[in-house]
């Protein structure tokens, strides 16, 4: 083992309770797939040349579909590491240190991602008991929309304990929102420090009130690039941001590259145990006054899922928003059957 708790190579990890981590037998470097969708498929192809694990098997209801993107995928293994990639069971999973869900009903092009909700919900009906049956360890990463209703719905389902159930939430939304304000800035995107929080869809929230650029604040920023008045164009930015999907679905049918490069960045984070700052979705119990309900909000992320959300400043506007989406998605929660 190293000194984060994580095993080499493809040996099996043994963790214990009084070692704080999980206590299944898990394989650090394994990750399993359930989707081979456009999501799915791009997701695995995208941990393939990530070199953060040396198994992955791929889930699908069409066993032919799996198999095929899992041979398909293989035939890179020669430009990036050694890697067994094949299509499996959920036997196969048991062992895997994360589970990433992306199956689930497309989003169609006049649709919100909460209309996908009853449909997905029935299809994680027979998902989600199938890991839990299997006393999974790991860590239960969805991705599937609406990701913070599904995230809910996994948890109530699996049984796993809150930390390990989490949800792809708005990493990806910020990510759009970081590369947008670095156009509009001039700068590199990386230097832009922002979150998108709450839903991950149509109320989400742009926290543009403590967004700074390496540490400047963004309207000191936006002034320093000749910007007067600059609201109005951040706002735009902002509503472009969430809607950027639809955009992307009307034209294409689907996202798919984009979120693959969010999961694994999550991977990364958990894997590593590097502990960093992402907004995934989570339940929350009481931060800003909203509980019993999973909705995307910065956290340190690490071996174990989610440490603890990290509390950042909003504006009353800002809380207001985000109270309203987290009502939003409790409405739809309580209308469930699980």
């Amino acid at each position: 083992m190293t000194e984060t708790g994580l095993c080499v190579a493809r040996e099996p990890c043994f963790r214990t309770e009084s070692e704080g981590l999980m206590s299944n037998v898990i394989k650090s470097r394994k990750a399993a797939v359930i989707g081979c969708g456009f999501v799915g498929s791009a997701t695995a192809f995208t941990l393939m040349q990530s070199k953060l694990f040396s198994e992955l098997v791929l889930l699908d209801v069409n066993t032919d579909k799996a198999d095929g993107e899992a041979k398909d995928i293989s035939h890179g293994v020669p430009f990036a590491a050694p890697m067994k990639i094949y299509a499996g069971t959920y036997d196969d999973i048991a062992d895997a240190a994360i589970i990433i869900v992306t199956a689930g009903a497309n989003q169609k092009p006049d649709e919100t991602r909460l209309d996908l909700v009853h449909r997905n919900v029935e299809i994680y009906k027979s998902i989600i008991p199938e890991i839990a049956s299997r006393n999974f360890g790991g860590i239960l990463l969805i991705v599937s929309n609406p990701v913070d209703i599904l995230t809910y719905t996994a948890l109530r389902l699996s049984g796993l304990p809150e930390n390990r159930v989490i949800g792809s939430g708005t990493v990806l939304d910020t990510a759009r929102m970081k590369y947008a304000l670095g156009e509009y800035l001039r700068v590199d995107s990386r230097s832009v420090h922002s979150y998108i929080v709450g839903e991950h869809g149509d109320s989400e929230i742009a926290v543009l009130s403590s967004t700074n650029i390496s540490g400047i604040p963004l309207d000191t920023f936006c002034e320093m690039r000749g910007y007067d008045n600059p609201k109005m164009k951040l706002d735009e930015i902002a509503e472009s941001v969430k809607n950027s999907a639809y955009d992307i679905i009307a034209k294409k049918q689907a996202t798919y590259y984009g979120i693959a490069m969010s999961v694994r960045r999550i991977c990364a984070c958990i894997i590593r145990n590097e502990r960093s700052i992402l907004p995934v979705s989570s339940m929350m119990h009481g931060e800003y006054g909203i509980r019993d309900i999973a909705l995307s909000m910065p956290a340190v992320l690490g071996l174990d899922g989610v440490e603890t959300h990290v509390p950042i400043s909003l504006n009353e506007d800002e809380t207001t928003r985000l109270i309203q989406s987290a009502e939003t998605l409790k409405g739809i929660a309580e209308g469930l059957e699980l």
